[in-house]
This record gives structure tokens, sequence and C-alpha cells, in this order.
């Protein structure tokens, strides 16, 4: 959870709106296409969505990275399918490997995948099939698809469905963001990524190698409330192969003799980088949740898991028959708080009373909501213990959800949590540093492990580093060659 991310509900009836369903020629096939947004239309969206998103991830805090990505951005768009488009290329703080593109040529890198990669060449790879899926207005066809749909809750958030409205009036902008492509799209997007990189002089067989990477690391399934790239980018099929296949034809045919890889540049550029959370975003110490920019601290239950999103902390039970929310309420007061807070989740307040927690002032309320079940028209009931919290200017909000049958189980203990916050005072706390990537050379000539073990990486991590670069414990380096390793 960042400074200020006030939670973004998009109004989709608004946007609706603003379609127009007319027929256009897809700038990479040539062909006759239903689209549901004119390209002025695509443009102003992307422009809606850019401010939300820097919003809710924040801008990475590197000025030479962010030049780098926008300068060959702007100069891949130039010989791509939408030369007069205008692309906007951004690192984003998350720690989560992934890319993500949005209607009007808004293309976001997170920090964990600059992270993961290995070389400009992989870089221009990942660039390049995010701009495919511009060019080709796969964001555009796919968002019209899901409008015209009921949009799903991004997996992982929660535990049980039947709380799942909680956690998507926080999480529903976000989902137009991170619709989950084709593999027909996936497909397309790979050979355009092949096409432009290659253009640019790159070696796109290492496009290649950073798929078989996220193959690897097997990343399936969401976390810190980001889908990773294999969620969002579905994998076509033998992609190895055939990105492998493509780039070897884009180079007969291109015949520029030489396609730039430069790996150790790239390992200069990202050194420093900050690797996996970042502290000041919140983290978890025996089972105490710490913000050390908001300086506020609240603890959970043993046995619960907590999910740090940049919208909103999620903590459940083992059984997933219980959920605590925590967020920040964009109201000013305590009372315009509760009201909106009752309003946004359709509650039905059953009293409430003005409180301190630790000396903070607060509300605590009770509330139920009721809820029908559209196939069968049966009715449930939860049962909802809230606290709204001031601290610093702001207002925090827990929400302790369950059903009217299971409540009285986890009752005491979410009001046990959701007590707890605090003023967050401890420098030790609030000095933690993050872990950083951290470029080394190595001294002399055998395995990575023996490379490794000079530099004084535990073992336990040594599997985790190799892969970071792309490599097996048991490849021989040379003396001189550059490794990624991680520092605090």
């Amino acid at each position: 959870m960042k400074k200020l991310n006030i939670p973004v509900v998009f109004t989709l009836f608004t946007a609706m709106l603003l379609l127009v369903i007319s027929c256009a020629i897809n700038p990479v096939t040539g062909k006759n296409q239903i689209m549901l947004m004119s390209e002025e239309q695509e443009v102003a969206l992307g422009m809606s969505y850019d401010p939300q998103v820097l919003a809710t991830f924040g801008v990475y805090n590197d000025n030479n990275l962010q030049n780098f990505v926008q300068t060959k951005g702007t100069e891949m768009g130039k010989i791509s399918h939408r030369p007069n488009l205008v692309y906007h290329v951004k690192v984003v703080d998350s720690p989560v490997v992934n890319a993500f593109a949005v209607p009007g040529g808004y293309i976001y890198l997170t920090r964990g995948i600059l992270a993961q990669l290995n070389s400009e060449a992989e870089l221009m790879g990942v660039l390049a099939h995010e701009m495919g899926h511009i060019t080709a207005r796969h964001t555009v066809a796919t968002q019209s698809k899901q409008q015209m749909a009921q949009l799903l809750l991004i997996g992982g958030m929660i535990a049980s469905e039947k709380f799942a409205q909680y956690a998507q009036y926080a999480m529903q902008g976000l989902e137009l963001l991170f619709l989950s492509f084709s593999r027909d799209d996936e497909r397309q997007a790979d050979a355009l990524g092949v096409e432009y990189s290659s253009k640019l002089g790159y070696d796109a067989h290492k496009m290649a190698d950073f798929f078989k990477v996220l193959k690897k690391m097997s990343l399936a399934e969401s976390e810190g409330g980001i889908p990773t790239f294999l969620s969002t980018h579905p994998d076509p099929g033998d992609r190895y192969n055939d990105v492998n296949k493509q780039a070897a034809q884009w180079q007969t045919q291109l015949n520029l003799g030489i396609y730039k890889v430069n790996q150790d540049q790239y390992l200069q550029m990202v050194n420093g980088i900050i690797y996996g959370d970042d502290p000041k975003q919140g983290y978890v110490e025996n089972n105490v949740f710490y913000h050390p920019e908001l300086k506020f601290k609240f603890g959970y239950p043993m046995g619960w898991t907590l999910e740090n999103s940049p919208l909103q902390v999620t903590v459940t039970p083992p059984d997933g028959k219980a959920l605590m929310l925590f967020l920040l309420s964009d109201q000013k007061t305590l009372e315009a708080a509760v009201d909106t807070t009752l309003a946004r989740y359709g509650l039905t307040p059953q009293g409430s009373k003005r409180t301190t927690v630790n000396g903070l002032p607060a509300i605590m309320t009770q509330a139920k909501q009721v809820q029908q079940d559209q196939s069968t028209g049966a009715t449930a009931t939860n049962l909802v213990l809230s606290y709204f919290i001031s601290h610093g200017g702001l207002i925090y909000v827990f929400l302790g959800v369950s059903t009217e049958a299971d409540f009285n189980t986890y009752a005491t203990t979410m009001n046990t949590a959701m007590t707890t916050f605090s003023n967050l005072i401890d420098a030790s706390k609030i000095n933690v540093q993050p872990k950083r990537i951290n470029v080394v050379k190595v001294a002399r000539a055998g395995t990575v492990a023996d490379a490794f073990t000079y530099f004084r990486v535990p073992q336990a991590q040594q599997a985790e580093l190799a892969l970071l670069n792309d490599m097996e414990l048991t490849d021989k380096v040379a003396a001189g060659k550059l490794l990624k390793i991680v520092s605090q």
C-alpha cells in the first residue's frame, strides 16, 4: 500500500457512453475490423488511465532508466505499424515481473521485469511485444469485449468469492488495465515484437530466451495485487521455438550483419535497481504490517495471510471464511468516510460509536449486507465490523466481514487485529532499506556457484540468483563476467 493511493473506482457506464461502434482497418492486418472506439477515443482513454496508473503504482525514481525506455519507445514507434501514434513508455514502481499496455500508446514496464532482464535485446523484445498489442489494437478489442461483459476480479486477491465485492470496488479500475489476451493475440504480438526489435537492430533470439525464463519462473498467479506477465499474456504454445524461428527469418531478410545484445551495458544500467518489495510501500515482520512512509503499523492473526497490493491490504484466514480489508479513504472526515463506505458496499448500519484506537480518533460501526444469488434467487447475509481511524491527516478503513453464520467465530479476532493500529515511531522499522541489484565482476573463472560463493551469497539464495541471471549454477563463467547479486 503506497502513500496517497486512494482507491480508484472507474465508472464503466460513463466509459461505455464514449464507445462508438465502427468499422476500421486494422493497422497490422490491413483488414476491416469492428471497433467500439475510434483512434481519438482510444488515445483519450489512454490519457485518462495514465495518471491513475502512475498514482497507483508510482513512477520508479531513476531518470536514466526512464529516459532510456522512452527514447527506445519513441524510436520503435516510428518503425511500427502506427508511426503517427505518440508512445509513452514508463517504468512503474512494482516488484512484480510484468509489462502491460493500455489503449492509445501507453506502455508500462515494472521495475521487477527490468531487474529480471539481462540485456537490452531482451528489453527491446518485451517493449516491442507490448507495442505489438497496441499497433494491432488488441488492447482496444479485448477491452471492448470485457466491457460488454461483467468484469472478473483479479485472482488471488481474496479468499472466498462470497466476499468478492469488497475487494472489487478498490480493484475494479485496474482490471481494465490487466486484461488477459487471447493466444492468437499473443502469437501476433510475439511476431510483431520480433519484427520491431529486429528492425531496430537487436537480436530477437534474446526475446525467446526471456520467454523461456518466464516459463521457468511459472509466474501464473498474481502477487502484490498486480498480475504477472504470464497471467496477462497466456503462453500461445511453443513460444520459444516460434520466436527463434521468426528471429532467424527477420535477420535473414534484413541482412544487417550484427544484431545488438548489449548485455553489459544493460546490466550497468540496472545496477542498483530495487529488487523485490520496497519497505517504504509497507512490509511484514512477525505478523505486523509496517508502513514507514505513512508511519503506522498494525498486527494481524497468526496463520492468516496478508496480501499488500498498491490499493489495499487484504488479510484472510486459512479456511477463507472471513476477510479483513484495509484501505485508505478518499474522504476528509471520519463521518464522511463512514457514509461513503457504507454506501459503496451496500451496507445497512446496525450501530456505531465514537472511540479511540491507541489514542487516535476513530469510529467503529457494525453493519450487514444482504446478497441475492442472481441464478437461484437465494439470499445470504454478511456481517461487517468496521473501524474508521484518523491518522496523519488521512482516514484509514478496516472492514472485517464474514457470513452471518460464521461471524461470531471471527469477530473477536478481527476486532483485536484492527485495534492494534497505531503510530509507527520506531526508527529501526521506519528506516528499513530495500534490497537492490548489485552488478559484480567475476574475479576468477569457475562456475556460477563458485562466483556466488566468492561474493558470499547464501546457499539458500543461489538458485534464485542463478535464474535472475538466466543461468544454471553449474554454468561456467570467465573472469570479468558481470553477474547480478542482491544486497541490502
